[in-house]
Order: structure tokens, then sequence, then C-alpha cells
């Protein structure tokens, strides 16, 4: 843990040495290094409340050889002082390491795919869009729509968007996981009440400074996108497909009919999915960044359950009386309160990593 916020202190040190540098607005890297140093401000006031106890200290230590026995008396109660500050200052840090990352202020990129349950599943991708489309509208984010798919009876098979605003992904990191719904769908004529399944994923935007994708392991094409959109869609080869051959992870993009910024959008789709990978290979306990968020589609793998028949929603990893939430409020995007519950747990040590069958 200590070594990890270590690092952490060096390449503060760093950024602010290239940002600082009279070259530094003229290196291509400069707008990636405001993003990353903006990103550490909270960290950095408690790292240099740390550095200057630490130095503190060792001015001390280095006095208590004089032969002057004021200087010693002196150096003695800096010394105490010193090293209660930096005790104080370290301890804050490791409570900073502990509940919160790096990654919360970061942009978003959410997927959701149909699990079980046919067309009704697919249904329910689309009424999950929409959630998260009106929570956005709520906290002012801009959202982009970078991939979807289109189904026969309405609803979506998947779809990609990413949301832009302050801490976006700290917010929606808790909805990755499976999300069942219950009730009697529009295509049911004898009224009986259905189980689907939705797959979410949640993935922090990250820049090409903070994941390194190799190209040579990329396959990248161009194809026309298929569905609805008019004569120009199917023409035009504008839909980016990145296959990143070393994991199998196929990333596809028709945010526009720009091949140029599809390909980027795709790039940056690519590189959040290793990112991911990445980080869950340091720590598999966090359920917020693991890949088992995709999970299976299965019904017995979920984090939440949206019950129209009794206007509830209960959240899988909630005990007790705050588990269950008004039904309307939640897919009318009023997610902030169920969102706290999760962000206390997280802070509590227990952090969802459960999903309850």
């Amino acid at each position: 843990m200590w070594e990890e916020i270590e690092k952490k202190g060096v390449r503060y040190q760093e950024l602010k040495s290239f940002l600082e540098s009279p070259d530094g607005p003229n290196n291509p890297q400069y707008a990636n290094w405001l993003r990353e140093f903006g990103r550490l401000t909270k960290f950095a006031e408690l790292w240099n409340k740390y550095a200057n106890a630490r130095k503190q200290v060792s001015d001390a230590e280095g006095l208590l050889n004089e032969n002057d026995a004021d200087i010693k008396a002196l150096a003695k109660e800096e010394l105490e002082t010193g090293k209660s500050a930096m005790e104080m200052a370290r301890k804050e840090l490791i409570e900073m390491q502990l509940n919160q990352d790096d990654d919360s202020e970061r942009n978003v990129i959410v997927e959701i795919h149909a699990g079980t349950g046919g067309e009704e599943a697919k249904l329910f991708v689309g009424d999950l869009y929409n959630m998260y489309s009106r929570y956005a509208v709520k906290h002012g984010w801009k959202l982009t729509e970078m991939e979807s798919s289109p189904a026969d009876y309405g609803g979506l098979s998947e779809v990609v968007f990413r949301l832009e605003g302050d801490g976006a992904f700290g917010k929606l990191r808790f909805e990755g996981g499976g999300h069942r719904v219950q009730r009697v769908p529009k295509t049911e004529t004898q009224g009986r009440i259905h189980t689907s399944m939705a797959r979410v994923a949640v993935l922090p935007e990250v820049e090409e400074v903070d994941v390194h994708v190799d190209p040579k392991d990329v396959r990248e094409s161009f194809c026309a996108a298929g569905g609805p959109g008019g004569q120009n869609v199917n023409k035009v080869a504008s839909q980016c497909q990145l296959l990143h051959e070393p994991t199998g992870i196929l990333v596809r993009c028709m945010e526009t009919r720009s091949a140029r910024d599809n390909k980027i959008r795709a790039w940056q789709i690519l590189r959040s999915k290793l990112y991911a990978l990445k980080k869950a290979e340091v720590d598999k306990t966090r359920s917020d960044q693991r890949l088992g968020q995709i999970g299976s589609g299965e019904r017995s793998a979920r984090v939440r359950t949206y019950n129209f028949p009794q206007g509830r929603v209960t959240d899988h990893r909630i005990e007790g009386e705050h588990k269950n939430w008004p039904i309307q409020e939640i897919v009318s995007g009023e997610l902030d309160e169920l969102i706290r519950k999760l962000e206390e747990l997280r802070r509590s040590g227990h952090d969802g990593a459960e999903q309850k069958s």
C-alpha cells in the first residue's frame, strides 16, 4: 500500500517538474500531463504535508549532534513535532488510497448488453440506457452514444456510450454487473411475469499516458454500419472495428459518419478496457474494477433487481432496510441516494465485491 503511495508521490513531482519546465507547453504530452496532474490535486495536498514533515524530521535529526544544549533541545522538540505530523499525514494518505482512487474524477464509458430473456432483455437494455441518460441530464453531463444495436421489437441488443462530466466514473462505478428485471412484458399476452437480465460494464475513460497499446497488437478494420440510418450509413465504410489480438478484446464504434472520429473513439474504448484489465489484475477483490462486472448475463449473476409488480428496486449489495428503493424514482434517474449508500459501503470496506444470487 505505502509503496503505491510513494510511487504516486514520485509521479506527482515528475508532473510538476514537466509542467513548470519552460519547454513544457510545447511538448505533445502537455495536455495529458495537465489532466493527470489535475487528478492528483487532493493527493498532492496531503503528500506535500507529509513531505514537509519528513524534511522537518530529517533537519532535526541533523541537529541532534550539535554541542550546543539549546540547539539540541530545540532539535528534539522539532523532531517530535515532525514525527507526529508525518505520521498523521501518512495515515491520511493511506485512508485516501483505501477509499478513493485516481479514476474517480474521470469521464466514463458504459456498455449495456442484453442477457437472458430474449426480446424482453433487449427492451430492458433500452430502459437502463434511458435511466442513465436521465441521470446524466440531472448532473449536467454530456452523453455521447458510441455504438448501438437496435432490436426488432424496440429496445437495444447492446449500447455503448460515453459520459463526460466531473466525477462521472466515481458515481457510476457501482453500476457494473448483472441487472435483473421482473415484469409483464409488452409482448406477453397472458399476463405472466418474466425475468430477464442485462449486463452493465463501467469503464473509466483513460488517456494514452495511462496505458500503452502496441499498434502491432491491434487489427484495425472499417466497415459499413448496419441497421437503420439511411443509405449513406449503409454504404459508407465508417464503422471502426479494433481487435486486440493478445487479449481477444473486440471494440466497435459508429459514433459519427467520420471514419477518423470513430477510430479515435474506438481506441479510447480499447484503452479503457485494457486499463480495466490491468487494474483487475492488481486487485481482484474490487468489483468496480474487475472485468467480472461484464459477467455472463445469467440470472444468478446480479447486483440489482427491478421488480415492477412490487414497485421496488433491490440492490443485492446492501443489507437491511436500505436495500429496497422505489422503482419509479430509480428508473427516472434518481440514483443519487442509492449511489451514496454504495459509496458508504465502499468507504467502510464493503465495496460490493460479492454479487449475491
